[in-house]
């Protein structure tokens, strides 16, 4: 065994026994034990890491521990620039898209609503979330640790939040996505890009107040339901517009036929 002393920042804290929590102590470590294996021992998932310093010096995840050494770890960095150190991570991924698991359905929609590309099925069982987002390059939220600590898994949040509406905004503002998203352009049920349509070719499936009332429509290509920008758009809305920037007297970019909240289903959504 080997002794080795350590310090998390910030929000890692919460992952930590109270008593450990904002201050430097040391736990005896196994000979060989890497610093990912001895940071996960204590309840941090490596996904919520993006430095680590030992001794000073700035370490990848597979740094095994020697007697004495001091261990500093901190998660994602937002107003500090550490470029010129060591992450470890190579590189951040292209696009923000997302796989949610199964206890984080209300959260999907709404990261849909916001236009972030988001994978969910609660029949998902944990291997095959961590195979979506190996293949297809998407970071997994989770409120589980043990399937953030998986060694395949390199990108991934652990959501704090309970409330669905709270974990938007968590998200948001960790991963500073305000400026990148595209309120309305994702069917909720389906995640994939909505489409305009004249009215006149989904008149049929309307409610009788709709066709009265709405003249901007939108529809899915995959599941077929029809969009409008009805009551519960503007519900959604307003919510939006407390979490994103405006951008020329909108609170974010909006397709001008892609409202998203009054919908309906046609047959062949099955």
């Amino acid at each position: 065994m080997v002794s080795a002393s350590f310090r998390f920042y910030e929000e890692l804290n919460d992952f930590l026994a109270a008593e450990r929590r904002y201050r430097t102590f040391a736990v005896p470590c196994a000979e060989g034990a890497t610093a990912k294996h001895a940071i996960e021992a204590l309840g941090v998932p490596h996904t919520e890491v993006e430095l680590i310093l030992v001794n000073g010096e700035s370490v990848g995840f597979d740094r095994k521990l020697a007697e004495g050494d001091r261990v500093a770890i901190y998660p994602r960095f937002e107003a500090l620039d550490v470029t010129p150190l060591l992450r470890v991570r190579e590189r951040p991924l292209r696009d923000t898209r997302f796989v949610a698991d199964a206890h984080l359905g209300g959260l999907a929609r709404l990261l849909r609503m916001a236009g972030f590309d988001t994978l969910y099925d609660n029949r998902f069982p944990d291997a095959e979330i961590v195979a979506i987002a190996g293949r297809e390059g998407r970071i997994i939220l989770s409120r589980d640790r043990e399937l953030l600590k998986r060694r395949e898994v390199s990108h991934g949040c652990y959501v704090h939040a309970i409330a669905p509406e709270e974990q938007l905004r968590e998200i948001v503002e960790r991963l500073d996505l305000a400026r990148s998203a595209r309120p309305f352009s994702l069917c909720l049920c389906c995640n994939t890009p909505l489409r305009p349509v004249a009215k006149a070719a989904v008149l049929d499936r309307l409610p009788e107040r709709v066709r009265t009332d709405q003249e901007r429509f939108s529809t899915c290509a995959a599941c077929g339901r029809v969009y409008w920008e009805g009551s519960h758009w503007r519900a959604m809305r307003r919510m939006l517009d407390g979490l994103l920037p405006a951008r020329g007297g909108e609170a974010a970019p909006v397709n001008a036929t892609a409202g998203s909240a009054g919908s309906t289903g046609s047959p062949a959504s099955g």
